[in-house]
Parts: structure tokens; C-alpha cells; sequence
């Protein structure tokens, strides 16, 4: 088993995205997850068109011209995965996405990783039984590797591969934003360049979160 391969793996979708009037139809996408997704930048600021879903649609959009595309942002801010698996089928099955993320992955170190694994797999399992086609999000950074404990930085690296460990074991898509974040700050840039708040990506972060989603939509 392995993660999807970038190329193939929303073929399907491409071509629908690629369709043009009368044959087009509309294709739903839903961003789930927690504050991140939902917007917030500060405490409580919401940059909803700063943030990686609306990007990401703008992205598409230049890409796609003929698509009747919406992105459909369920996302809570301060919700772990669990309470979102709770909401799973009233509020994200219920768009009936063609594709949807899943992004928890900052938030979930406060129910561990067993109680995370738990609600991420039924979320998965329930897509995969509806056809609907996943992209797996690790987490952004946030500040704690610099001023936080150590357990703590390293139980957001635990959550990250994770992820990792699911999309490669359900052989789905993957947006690595961790590791994304740590090459940024590898090769010499600073993680305040990224960070409009101790946990909250800038419009930075959310670009490339939004960059890479948008590499699973190849148009060649």
C-alpha cells in the first residue's frame, strides 16, 4: 500500500472539472477539520479569503475555467476529531462531496493519538464507502517546538505521521503541510514568516497549503 499517486489519483475529477456547458456538472468539495481550515488567523479574526479553502478554489478556478466548482468549508474552530466524526454524517456527507480533507491534526494532540486514530478511520471508512475521493492534511506548525514543552512539539510530530501512516494504508491523497513548514524553515526562513498567531497559519502558510492541494488537480 502506498499514498495516491498525484498524477491518476483525481483523474476522474479532472476530467469533470474539464468538462464545459451543457455536459458539466457541479462538483462539490468539502474542507473539514478545525480552526485552521475554518479561517481563524488571530484568536478570533476569521480571514476566510486568506485562508487555504478559498485559495485553493481561486487556484481551481484559474485552472479550471468551464467548472461549476464549490468549496465547502465545515470546519470548526477549537473542534478535534472526534467531535467532528460525531458531525460527519449530518454536516460533510451530507454536501455529497466529490472530494474532501480532513485536517485535525493541530487539535487532536488533546485526545492522543489512539482516540484520533479512531475518529479519523471512520471518517475515512465512511467516505471510501460513499466514493469519495480523500486528501489527508497533516498539521501546521505552530509555535510550541520554540516556546512550548518538548512532549508537546513532539506529540504534534506523532500526529503528523499518523496521517502519513493512514493515507499510505488507505492509499489516499496526502497535503503534508508539516513537512511543507519544516522545509520553509530548513532552508532558511522563519516560522513568524508563516504564523499570524501561535497556532494559526498567516496567508503564507495557508498558500502553501493551498499550493499543494492544488497539485492533485493536474491539468496535463
Amino acid at each position: 500500500m502506498s499514498i495516491a499517486d498525484r498524477r491518476t489519483y483525481l483523474a476522474n475529477i479532472v476530467d469533470e472539472l474539464k468538462t464545459q456547458w451543457p455536459e458539466n456538472r457541479t462538483v462539490n468539495i468539502v474542507c473539514h477539520g478545525h480552526s485552521v481550515p475554518a479561517g481563524y488567523h488571530s484568536w478570533a479574526t476569521v480571514e476566510t479569503f486568506k485562508s487555504y479553502p478559498h485559495l485553493f478554489h481561486c487556484g481551481l478556478k484559474e485552472r479550471f475555467a468551464f467548472a461549476v466548482v464549490n468549496v465547502i468549508v465545515t470546519a470548526i474552530g477549537g473542534e478535534e476529531s472526534d467531535k467532528g466524526a460525531a458531525r460527519f454524517d449530518s454536516e460533510v456527507l451530507n454536501h455529497n462531496p466529490r472530494v474532501l480533507t480532513i485536517d485535525y491534526g493541530l487539535n487532536d494532540r488533546r485526545i492522543g493519538l489512539e482516540k484520533a486514530e479512531a475518529s479519523w478511520r471512520s471518517m475515512i471508512e465512511k467516505s471510501l464507502q460513499r466514493d469519495i475521493e480523500l486528501v489527508l492534511l497533516t498539521p501546521t506548525h505552530d509555535n510550541s517546538g520554540l516556546v512550548g514543552p518538548p512532549e508537546y512539539w513532539e506529540s504534534l510530530r506523532q500526529q503528523a505521521g499518523q496521517i502519513r501512516k493512514l493515507a499510505d494504508e488507505y492509499e489516499v491523497g496526502l497535503v503534508d503541510s508539516f513537512a511543507l513548514y519544516e522545509r520553509c524553515v530548513g532552508s532558511g526562513g522563519d516560522l513568524s514568516d508563516l504564523l499570524s498567531w501561535p497556532n494559526h497559519p498567516n496567508r503564507n502558510g495557508h498558500q502553501l497549503v493551498a499550493d499543494d492541494l492544488l497539485r492533485w488537480f493536474p491539468i496535463g
